[in-house]
């Protein structure tokens, strides 16, 4: 039996095709501590989010403009490592400064916290809230404005 004339043949993706990871979002996270930096990364996952860790703040842009994430999570406790100065760069990049970025912890830490915003961190939040509100934090983040 012949098609009929203009009739299309639809042809579907093997099963074993993934369409994982170009259907979960992306999201870095630049942590050096493991608590709570891994409780974070463990939500996101179980969040549905595909996580890349970002050990050293220096490398912060580069994965970023590289890997296309849709937001950047960050480590506020680590001042040592230069994070805020590391996020001023990422929001001061052309390519992505769109990027929405969540500072967690620094928690009773005003100069910390101060010194994130001005970096243009979207979104500062303590340790506690990062992981008992992350969904809300993350709708609050990524909210077009």
């Amino acid at each position: 039996m012949g098609r009929a004339r203009g009739e299309m043949t639809l042809q579907f993706a093997p099963p074993c095709f993934k369409l994982s990871s170009m259907t979960q979002p992306l999201a870095l996270i630049l942590y050096k501590q493991l608590l709570p930096g891994s409780q974070v990364v463990n939500r996101l996952r179980d969040m549905g989010y595909r996580v890349q860790v970002i050990a050293d703040p220096a490398s912060v842009v580069e994965c970023a403009e590289h890997a296309k994430p849709m937001l950047v999570l960050a480590d506020l406790n680590c001042v040592e490592t230069a994070t805020c100065a590391a996020l001023a760069r990422l929001r001061n990049h052309e390519p992505t400064r769109h990027l929405p970025v969540i500072g967690f912890g620094g928690d009773g830490k005003a100069e910390v916290q101060s010194a994130a915003l001005a970096a243009g961190v979207t979104l500062v939040v303590s340790e506690a809230a990062i992981l008992h509100h992350l969904p809300e934090c993350l709708d609050q983040a990524l909210r077009v404005e």
